[in-house]
């Protein structure tokens, strides 16, 4: 059978360490990209490696990595020139191979089974590009390669940072055995707790289970499970993955509690959205309103109309109406977001080519 050649890369604390490249005075130091804690209080969107010494990761409360490290530094996130970077990112990854697959800014597939320039090994093409993202960017990425998506992306984050991890096909099976299963794709927390209630601890625990036991107890992720633990994993590496929706959303340091208070806040959020639509030429027929309230309850609303649209006004026009449905008076409000989407057909998916040498 022939083998696919994937390779995951993922950038290494990529918002911290572009902010320490870009500033000497936050080198060797721990930082955190983020919200401030003052107020209510925002999250740690990256935390250095200084940083995560002490505890502090992403999703945190800046309030609680204010508790872990003291001395930490609060970066508030510079997202264009993230975004400036991602693409200088790809731009190296587009020397090698078309068939990209970004997951978010800093992480993504690439399928190299067939590449550009007749490298013809997955684990030489991985480290020319760590090699080339820290010799151009400055900045440093680990990488997993494997035969599937699946196994690549766990790979590239057992050696971090900095790292390069390859799993041979022939070592596929027995990797999968021995991985605890809060590690397989879409176990969290209260999977994870369900599985080890019933003694399934690593992949190997998993394998001795049928296919319609696993769906019986997990749905139809349980076929994914079957499959995954004996190395099957053929989800192809999509350079044109469609675009199912486009939001923004915002937390205010204090509860809006009049429309006066929150119609500006649409309109801020609804012109983030329509730049957003605006930027790849999308149209959606769809809008949703998020709303969250001071007590953590979370509500959304939604309107579809005849036609896309990706213009300010009627897109805040859409978000006001929807807000005052919800009858906002002698409430408390935490949160707003808004999301167009429903932009109509799938685009193609490109295939792939398939060789074996690694």
């Amino acid at each position: 059978m022939s083998v696919r050649k994937i390779i995951h890369i993922d950038m290494d604390a990529f918002y911290a360490s572009v902010e320490q490249r870009d500033n000497p005075a936050y080198r060797g130091k721990a930082i955190a990209v983020g919200g401030s804690p003052e107020g209510r209080g925002g999250v740690v969107a990256t935390a250095s490696y200084e940083a995560r010494k002490y505890g502090v990761r992403s999703a945190m409360p800046s309030k609680r990595a204010l508790q872990l490290c003291p001395h930490i530094i609060f970066v508030y996130p510079r997202f264009a020139a993230y975004r400036e970077v991602s693409q200088q990112v790809r731009e190296i990854f587009h020397r090698y191979t078309d068939l990209i697959e970004p997951l978010s800014l800093d992480e993504a597939y690439l399928d190299v089974t067939e590449d550009k320039l007749n490298i013809g090994s997955a684990i030489a093409i991985a480290q020319q590009i760590k090699q080339a993202i820290r010799e151009e960017l400055q900045l440093t990425a680990s990488a997993g390669v494997s035969i599937n998506k699946f196994v690549a992306k766990i790979a590239s984050d057992m050696q971090k940072p900095d790292g390069l991890t390859f799993i041979a096909p022939t070592q596929v099976e027995s990797f999968m055995e021995g991985l605890p299963v809060e590690k397989f794709f879409g176990v969290g927390k209260v999977t994870a707790d369900k599985m080890k209630r019933m003694n399934l601890h690593t992949g190997a625990d998993l394998k001795k289970l049928t296919e319609n036991d696993l769906v019986q107890h997990f749905g139809k992720t349980g076929r994914f499970y079957y499959r995954i633990v004996r190395g099957e994993d053929d989800r192809p590496v999509q350079p044109h993955r469609e675009t199912k929706s486009v939001g923004a959303e915002d937390t205010f340091p204090h509860d809006l509690t009049t429309l006066e208070e929150m119609y500006p806040e649409l309109d801020k959020i609804a012109q983030t959205v329509a730049n957003r639509l605006q930027k790849y030429e999308l149209k959606g027929r769809t809008v949703t309103l998020k709303i969250k309230y001071s007590d953590f309850r979370q509500i959304t609303r939604n309107q579809s109309l005849p036609q896309g649209i990706n213009d300010l006004e009627t897109i805040a026009a859409t978000a006001k109406q929807l807000l005052v449905k919800t009858d906002p008076a002698d409430v408390k409000i935490r949160l707003l977001g808004i999301t167009l989407s429903n932009f109509g057909e799938d685009k193609p998916v490109t295939g792939t080519a398939q060789l074996t040498l690694f």
